[in-house]
């Protein structure tokens, strides 16, 4: 069985190189990955660190580095796994272990929510529905066993924290929100604790908007004074899902007109919400998702000790898995050896009672008792093979799986071709005198 990841995440990538790696829209990107001959099954996770692409096929790393290569996304920031190592990581993602902030727990509902979409898409099969549900089973239970989600793990509290290291304390700030999803509501919550003077909630949706605002004690304002509010604000979060940036350069250029002090900007969003010019303009400083690297490394070294006790869950935890896949491959290597026995017995069946109704003149009555006999040859016969298959796969004997899949015609994972196979008996006998010849 062969089952591959193609990573690009912040270990390797800037938030600009990750945000590249994106294009079209989630159905699309399904699409293409199974639009190669030899890919049988495509999940994708698209966070605001990182993009992943998980496959089930033939010659997967190719395959992935050649999608890489038309996405045009450079080698040097990207990761390949491959089987074990496939498994292992998407685990690890899972329980927050391979998150900039070690233990976050949206990563989880993230795994969670695009393992549905890539359900919906057509994506997920029988292997990436098992890895998957494990995944998500293995993130529950290290935030259940662990306390590695303890404290601010979130790129929310995160920015926050970033925060109050540039300004040296968040009490008695203005502060403007840009969106009110679930990023948003995280920032709004870290900084009510904070003792902010008033906290600004933009959002296109203005009924959206107020809902937060009720639930943090802030304010809901128009999305379209935003420059007006910016001007008020001593620090601006933006964390919404456009597609376009919604901080443009001629607007902060508006805003420093008017605005005395200087100007610090948050950006937490993928797409960035910041034109990349606003940079460049006098008394204003941007911040974004790579700027939250060194908080990251602090985190780290806080959890450091629930990360190894985590780590010891998902060593256990891909055993197991490892163990389902197994199974899962011999269950499919025993469908086609049986799909094969019915197949042959169905027109032998047949041919029998044809010649026994010529010679006796027999009536149907007797299709039942050939069909048990047949049967319970099949069953017998097949039944030391069955037992030494499973053997065999518990045991990662892959080139007994490998044969088994060969001599009957298995494609790739075992997955049988639900074609019935009519016996060619005169080409049979012909092969025979030939061999004995």
């Amino acid at each position: 069985m062969e089952i591959a990841s193609l990573v690009i995440s912040h270990k390797k990538a800037s938030i600009n190189e990750i945000q590249k790696a994106w294009h079209g829209d989630y159905k699309s990107l399904i699409d293409k990955v199974l639009s190669f001959p030899n890919i049988y099954e495509c999940a994708i996770l698209l966070t605001c660190n990182r993009v992943e692409v998980y496959v089930v096929g033939k010659k997967t790393v190719e395959t992935l580095k050649e999608f890489a290569c038309k996405m045009r996304v450079p080698e040097r920031i990207i990761e390949i796994h491959k089987n074990d190592d496939c498994l292992e990581h998407i685990l690890r993602v899972s329980a927050g272990l391979e998150s900039m902030m070690i233990g976050e727990d949206q990563i989880l509902g993230q795994v969670k929510d695009f393992y549905n979409l890539s359900k919906m898409y057509g994506g997920i099969g029988e292997v990436l529905d098992i890895v998957f549900n494990k995944a998500i089973q293995v993130g529950k239970k290290v935030r259940r066993e662990t306390k590695i989600n303890r404290g601010s793990v979130s790129i929310g509290s995160a920015a926050v924290e970033l925060a109050e290291k540039i300004l040296g304390s968040l009490r008695g700030k203005k502060v403007l929100i840009i969106g009110a999803g679930e990023m948003s509501r995280l920032v709004a919550k870290s900084l009510a604790h904070k003792g902010c003077a008033t906290l600004y909630l933009a959002n296109r949706t203005m009924k959206r908007g107020e809902r937060l605002a009720k639930e943090v004690n802030g304010i809901a304002v128009r999305f379209d004074k935003i420059e007006r509010y910016m001007v008020e604000s001593d620090i601006v979060f933006s964390a919404t899902s456009s597609q376009n940036p919604i901080i443009t350069c001629d607007a902060v250029k508006r805003v420093m007109e008017v605005k005395k002090d200087k100007l610090i900007i948050i950006d937490i969003a993928l797409p960035r919400d910041v034109e990349e010019e606003v940079e460049n303009i006098e008394n204003v400083e941007v911040y974004t998702i790579d700027d939250l690297r060194e908080i990251s490394y602090e985190n780290l070294k806080k959890r450091i000790k629930e990360a190894k006790k985590a780590e010891k869950i998902v060593a256990d935890e891909l055993k197991h898995l490892k163990d389902m896949l197994k199974e899962l491959r011999a269950n499919n290597i025993l469908a086609i050896m049986y799909s094969h026995a019915e197949s042959v017995k169905r027109y032998e069946l047949e041919e029998l009672y044809n010649k026994l109704k010529a010679k006796y003149d027999i009536d149907e009555s007797v299709i039942s008792l050939l069909e048990d006999f047949a049967n319970s040859f099949i069953k017998k016969f097949l039944r030391k093979p069955t037992v030494k298959l499973k053997m065999a796969a518990r045991n990662g004997m892959n080139e007994v799986i490998d044969a088994i899949e060969f001599l009957f015609g298995g494609e790739e994972f075992g997955i049988p071709k639900a074609k019935d196979e009519k016996i060619e008996k005169r080409q049979d006998e012909t092969a025979i005198q030939a061999n004995e010849s």
